[in-house]
C-alpha cells in the first residue's frame, strides 16, 4: 500500500508540474486545427527533392499527432501529392514533437531539452526526408494538378465559414474533446510509469548503466523503437529517467524515437512507403537520434549544467493555486477519455474471452490511404 501511494504522489506532482503547459499546448493545439487547411499543407509538399523536405518538417514540428495519429495524415498528404521524402520528413517530425509536448518539456525538463527536442525532430526528419528523395527519385510531373484534383474534393475544416470568436471556440471545444481525447489515456500511463520510476528505481543503478556515453544511447535506442509511447506522455517519463541519473543525451533519445515509432505504426508505414523507405526512416531516425544524445550530453558537459539540478525548474514559476485548478480542470476533461477508454478495454477482453478478434493494438486504427485525417 506504501508502494502504491508513493507511486500515486509522484505522479500527482508531475501532473501539478505540467499541466498548466499541457492546457497552453492543447488550446495552441485547437487553434493549428481549425485555421491550419489541410490542402494548404499538402500543395506545398509535392515539388523539389529538398525545399519539400523542409516545409514538410517545419509543418509537422507544431501538429500535436502520435506515431498511430499521424499515420492517416500523412496518407491524406500522400495522395494529395506529397513525395516520398516530404511523407518521410512529416511522419518523423510531427510525433517527435508538437506544440503539447514542447508546453510540456519546458514545465518538466529544462530549456536545453526543450529547444534540443524539436531541433533534433526537424534535424531528423530532413535527413530521412532528402535520403529518402535522393534515394528514390519520383516524377514530379502533374503533382499540381493531383493536389489542385484532391484539394476540391477534402471538405471544408472544422473552422470554415466561421468567424473568428467562432473559430476560436471551435479550437478551444476541438482541444478539449477530440485532441485531448486521443492524449488523455496515453498521458495518465505515462504519468504512473514515470511515478513508478521515481518511487522504486534506485538512482545509483539508471546512473550506472545510463548515464552517458553511446552504450546508454543504444540502449535507450532498443527501449524507445518498438514502444508506443506519444510525446506528451513519454516528457514526465523521461523526467523521472533524468532525476534518476540517466544522462540528458540518453533521455533525448527516448523522447525521439519512443513517440516515432512503434510496431504497429511502422507495418502501417511499410505498406505507405514500401521496404527501402522504411528501412531509410529507421536508420535515419536512429543515427540522428544517437547522434543528437551524444552533442546533448556534450553540450551540458561544456555549460557545466547538471540535468537533475534544473528539471522542472519552469513549473516552480507557476503559482501552487493556478497548479492546482489546472490538474482539476485536466482531470475534469480526462473523465469522458478515460471512461471511453475504458469502455473499450472492456469490450475488447469480452471479445478475447469468448474467442473473438479483438480491436487493433497500441491504440492504432487501420490507414486507408483514400482518407483525409479528421
Amino acid at each position: 500500500m506504501n508502494l502504491l501511494l508513493n507511486v500515486l504522489r509522484e505522479s500527482w506532482h508531475l501532473l501539478l508540474d505540467a499541466s498548466v503547459f499541457i492546457l497552453f499546448g492543447l488550446l495552441v493545439g485547437g487553434l493549428l486545427h481549425v485555421f491550419l487547411k489541410p490542402s494548404f499543407v499538402a500543395a506545398h509538399l509535392g515539388q523539389g527533392r529538398f525545399l519539400s523536405v523542409f516545409k514538410a518538417a517545419l509543418f509537422g514540428i507544431p501538429l500535436p499527432l502520435c506515431s498511430c495519429g499521424v499515420l492517416p495524415a500523412a496518407a491524406s498528404l500522400k495522395r494529395q501529392g506529397a513525395n516520398n521524402g516530404a511523407t518521410t520528413a512529416f511522419l518523423i517530425s510531427t510525433p517527435e514533437s508538437g506544440v503539447d509536448s514542447i508546453s510540456i518539456s519546458w514545465a518538466l525538463l529544462d530549456p536545453v531539452l526543450t529547444v534540443a527536442r524539436p531541433v533534433a525532430a526537424f534535424v531528423s526528419a530532413v535527413v530521412a526526408g532528402i535520403a529518402e528523395n535522393l534515394l528514390h527519385h519520383q516524377e514530379e510531373s502533374g503533382w499540381r494538378q493531383v493536389v489542385a484534383r484532391e484539394a476540391a474534393e477534402v471538405e471544408p475544416g472544422d473552422g470554415a465559414g466561421l468567424s473568428f470568436g467562432a473559430r476560436l471556440l471551435a479550437g478551444c471545444r476541438y482541444a478539449a474533446t477530440e485532441l485531448w481525447g486521443d492524449l488523455a489515456g496515453w498521458f495518465f500511463a505515462g504519468l504512473l510509469l514515470a511515478g513508478v520510476i521515481a518511487a522504486l528505481f534506485p538512482a545509483e543503478l539508471m546512473g550506472r548503466y545510463l548515464g552517458g556515453g553511446l552504450p546508454a544511447m543504444l540502449i535507450m535506442l532498443l527501449v524507445g523503437i518498438p514502444m508506443y509511447i506519444c510525446a506528451t506522455a513519454s516528457t514526465p517519463v523521461a523526467a523521472a529517467l533524468i532525476l534518476k541519473g540517466v544522462s540528458p543525451g540518453a533521455a533525448l533519445v527516448f523522447l525521439l524515437v519512443g513517440p516515432a515509432t512503434n510496431v504497429a505504426s511502422l507495418s502501417v508505414l511499410f505498406g505507405l512507403l514500401g521496404r527501402r523507405a522504411t528501412a531509410v526512416y529507421l536508420l535515419s531516425l536512429a543515427l540522428c537520434a544517437v547522434g543528437a544524445g551524444l552533442l546533448v550530453d556534450m553540450l551540458y558537459a561544456a555549460l557545466g549544467i547538471s540535468a537533475v539540478a534544473v528539471v522542472g525548474e519552469a513549473a516552480e514559476l507557476v503559482p501552487a493555486g493556478l497548479q492546482m485548478a489546472a490538474a482539476l480542470l485536466l482531470l475534469a476533461l480526462s473523465v469522458v477519455p478515460l471512461a471511453r477508454l475504458a469502455g473499450r478495454f472492456l469490450t475488447k477482453t469480452k471479445k478475447t474471452d469468448t474467442g473473438q478478434e479483438g480491436a487493433p493494438t497500441n491504440g492504432c486504427k487501420p490507414v486507408a490511404a483514400g482518407r483525409a485525417p479528421s
